[in-house]
């Protein structure tokens, strides 16, 4: 499968095609040139470390849409086992842009749920590129009562553009939606980890992320709107994303220093696109550590704890 390349690896892109072609070469029975091919690949290594240390914002924001980033259903084939996925809202139907449902996470019965995109031009329609509907958000406040109801933690993986902005989706009452599902989270007496693996969008992304512990990927972006939006709202001109996302405070390092999320995952060199496996597992590593920190508290705690968390939000960090 050919690797997607994005507009600031062509250096690397380059290389690496380098590599391949003089390792076709040395394969057919040409010269021996494993000596000219290993010094190619460090010097690949060391480019990738060098560009992914120094990216800007919008950098960062076209890896966190990275087509090849984890994506949700990645995460519950590495971490969570026997998962059993629970459909619908009870009221209107099912939106598959969220799935969730019962599982085992590290030896633990947990609920998880989590945004999903698709990975191609099918699973992306019926996922609906992981921007949730109503019934979405209402299936999972329907999860969340069931964790609450069994004692069972809340995990959830946070990656959408936004909630769907469509027509039939306000006239089912997308906002009321939104808010009862972090209404919700807000409210669970379980402990709650929820991981911005991509984008987190707006009100699409906090209804799932009105945790005790937001954990956030290293090159993952999260903001109350896309640079698109905020470009074509401050200057009418969406093609200023560059700009907006420059000034919006997105990153992960900003969004820590602000106090809006709680730690940062490290990504493999390269992103987390470039060895998936081993960036599942580290977010699998910190999820468990979270969470057994949040086992000393007692359901009045984490509640407490939570709403402790959202009300210092704003008033340290950066100005």
């Amino acid at each position: 499968m050919m690797r997607h390349y994005l507009e600031f690896e062509r250096p690397i892109a380059d290389l690496e095609a380098k590599i391949e072609e003089l390792s076709a070469l040395s394969s057919s029975g040409g010269a021996n040139l494993d000596t000219e091919i290993r010094a190619l690949r460090e010097r690949t290594q060391v480019l990738i470390k060098e560009t992914y240390d120094r990216l800007e914002p919008w950098q960062k924001t076209m890896v966190a849409r990275h087509p090849e980033r984890p994506h949700l259903v990645d995460y519950l084939n590495g971490l969570i086992e026997d998962f059993v996925e629970l459909r619908g809202d009870r009221k209107f139907g099912d939106d598959q842009a969220i799935v969730g449902g019962l599982g085992r996470f590290r030896g633990r019965s947990v609920v998880v749920m989590g945004h999903e995109k698709g990975h191609d031009t099918n699973s992306r329609l019926r996922h609906n590129f992981g921007m949730a509907r109503p019934e979405g958000y209402r299936k999972a406040v329907r999860l969340m009562d069931m964790a609450e109801q069994y004692g069972l933690p809340v995990i959830t993986f946070v990656d959408t553009a936004g909630a769907y902005p469509g027509i039939g989706a306000e006239e089912r009452g997308q906002a009321e939606a939104i808010a009862r599902s972090t209404e919700r989270g807000l409210t669970l007496k379980v402990p709650f980890v929820a991981t911005v693996t991509g984008e987190g969008g707006s009100g699409g992304a906090i209804a799932l992320a009105a945790a005790n512990r937001v954990l956030i990927l290293e090159h993952s972006i999260y903001s109350v709107i896309s640079p698109e939006g905020a470009a074509s709202i401050l200057w009418r001109d969406g093609s200023r994303a560059k700009d907006a996302a420059d000034q919006m405070k997105i990153t992960a390092t900003d969004l820590l220093k602000l106090g809006i999320v709680d730690r940062i995952i490290e990504e493999p060199a390269g992103g987390a696109h470039a060895d998936k496996d081993a960036a599942i597992k580290k977010v699998g590593d910190v999820v468990e550590s979270e969470l057994q920190a949040l086992d000393y508290l007692s359901p009045d705690q984490l509640v407490a704890q939570r709403a402790e968390r959202f009300y210092k939000i704003g008033q340290t960090g950066l100005v």
